[in-house]
């Protein structure tokens, strides 16, 4: 029987076949053909035995720092999704500005003040404007009287947001300034989500380990010379927190270092206002179980809970996952919550974090970055 691997859809990489080099590894993405029948997308269930824990609430209360819900959501049904799972307060970091913020902060800010929480984004469309920074700045002091309690930046800040002069704005522009620095007279925290992972910033070949993903959304790419390096955007980001060290800024995605734990130990000890959040990177902390646990339980103080879903969303329940991860010892499990094919082609350990670090990365490290009351008891 002759076994062949070429790349998915007959295209990009080489075929390999079990008579070449066996040093030499096949194609990412794979289809498989057995004689005359292709397995697309091949998909193999593994023989090992294992256990598979089914966490259904966090171990201790939870704050979802990194959450995104529209405005069709009702306010009921997060919280009693936050019931089920164990969540006491969620953070909406879409809560968009000007009359957007206002609806969001009344929908959602009022049914349940601490348990659904907004934060407020800015306009960088009109950063030619002269009064740019200053209505900004208007905004967030507005936004803080109504209930906002931080600020996020998404990651088209230094990647794609260009001025009129067709230049992309770097994330420390001397014209954003003044809303760092309001940012951190007001109490607010800044959720910034700079850069992305490595692989997106690679060509989309058979090296690239986010193949099948970048197939899926080829405009997650930023590689080449229409973009910023990786590099460069991340090098933006931390000027900007060594420069407003009154501001206290949470990075998004494990601050986008998820495959470089060492790099983003660095950056925390460099910085004292520069906390991260988990969220969206259970594939990275799950395949480097040794180095992750020890991280975590090394920076307990500085990582905060985040998922990049919201509770309840039915098609992509990434809560439980995470209570997986970072509760259990369980082996080689799946790490995403959507349909095939995955961010990369692997499997993840659970992390069997301490209570004492699982306490601080559920809650604790939130109320004190959002200004709280520590909560301190267990939920099951």
């Amino acid at each position: 029987m002759i076994i062949l691997a070429i790349g998915a859809c007959l295209g990009g990489g080489a075929a390999w076949s079990l008579g070449q080099d066996r040093d030499q590894d096949p194609p990412m993405g794979q289809a498989i053909f057995v004689g005359d029948t292709v397995l697309k997308p091949y998909d193999p269930v593994p023989s090992l035995v294992t256990t598979a824990t089914d966490v259904r609430r966090a171990k201790f209360p939870a704050t979802d720092i990194h959450a995104h819900w529209p405005a069709s959501v009702e306010p009921a049904a997060l919280l009693k999704a936050m019931d089920d799972l164990g969540v006491e307060r969620a953070v909406n970091l879409s809560g968009g500005f000007g009359p957007q913020l206002e609806r969001m902060l009344a929908r959602y800010h009022t049914a349940a003040p601490g348990r659904l929480v907004i934060f407020g984004n800015v306009d960088f469309s009109r950063i030619d404007e002269p009064t740019f920074a200053a209505d900004a700045v208007a905004m967030l002091e507005r936004g803080k009287a109504q209930g906002m309690a931080g600020l996020k930046i998404f990651k088209n800040l230094g990647l794609t947001i260009k001025d009129r002069s067709g230049r992309v704005v770097p994330i420390d522009d001397p014209r954003i300034d003044p809303i760092w620095a309001a940012c951190g007279r007001l109490g607010l925290p800044v959720l910034i989500h700079s850069a992305d992972p490595v692989a997106f910033f690679a060509p989309i070949d058979e090296r690239n380990e986010r193949w099948l993903q970048l197939k899926r959304h080829p405009d997650w790419s930023f590689f080449g010379p229409a973009f910023p390096s990786r590099d460069d955007v991340l090098a933006q980001r931390d000027r900007v927190i060594a420069k407003h060290r009154g501001t206290t800024f949470i990075g998004a995605h494990l601050g986008d270092n998820a495959e470089d734990l060492a790099a983003l130990e660095a950056r925390l000890a460099r910085y004292p206002n520069f906390v991260v959040d988990l969220s969206a990177r259970e594939a990275e902390l799950g395949r480097q179980p040794y180095t992750a646990r020890r991280f975590l339980v090394k920076w307990q103080d500085r990582v905060l809970f985040g998922t990049d879903r919201y509770p309840g969303r039915a098609d992509q329940p990434r809560h439980r996952l995470y209570y997986r991860l970072l509760e259990t010892d369980d082996e080689y499990f799946r790490y995403y919550d959507h349909p095939f094919p995955p961010t990369g082609e692997w499997r993840v350990y659970g992390l069997h974090l301490p209570d004492a670090a699982l306490r601080k990365i559920y809650q604790s490290n939130a109320d004190r970055v959002l200004g709280w009351r520590v909560r301190d008891r267990a939920v099951r």
